[in-house]
């Protein structure tokens, strides 16, 4: 026997109990739909014995009880997301300050410094692979690295600053 004939006798009650279940209009029909669509697609588990209209029931509870877990945890995530974002402290002025004074200091620094600092510190270059990207030998790699860090160093003890345990920057030894 077909169970799609029978399954318009019963859209009537889903409909009421959707509603029931949900509180809203829109939500009660996309359940219905929802629970009309699982048992056309689980019609072969259905036993013509059994009662539809129970068996029907049966789809629709347990199709609003897993959306109404679903909603649960995305709750829960976007609390947990919310609560992360709130946890997460912005730089302090302190901070910003002393990036700002470093910017400001490595860009006073001679061209041919700058771009061996920024290429071995911020851009972890290895000596050997900026001296063939600057077509220089790794010994003037090495002396213009000492001479930028030695006049970053002279410009933030002309200022001398007390960071923070937890704000310090970690520092990568070059070799």
């Amino acid at each position: 026997m077909a169970m799609h004939p029978l399954l318009k006798d019963h859209i009537l009650p889903l409909r009421r109990y959707a509603l029931a279940l949900t509180g809203n209009t829109d939500q009660s029909d996309d359940l219905v739909q929802e629970t009309l669509a699982r048992a056309i697609e689980g019609a072969g588990s259905w036993d013509p014995r059994r009662d539809l209209r129970k068996w029907l029931f049966g789809i629709m509870h347990n199709t609003n009880a897993s959306a109404l877990r679903r909603r649960a945890l995305e709750g829960e995530v976007a609390d947990q997301i919310g609560s992360l974002a709130s946890e997460a402290v912005p730089p302090t002025q302190f901070t910003q300050v002393h990036f700002s004074e470093t910017i400001a200091s490595l860009m006073r620094l001679p061209d041919d410094q700058r771009e061996v600092m920024v290429l071995i510190a911020v851009e972890n270059f290895s000596y050997k692979d900026a001296a063939e990207l600057l077509d220089i030998p790794v010994g003037t790699v090495m002396s213009r690295l000492a001479r930028a860090r030695e006049a970053l160093r002279g410009s933030s003890a002309a200022a001398p600053i007390d960071v923070p345990a937890g704000n310090r920057p970690s520092l990568r030894l070059v070799r």
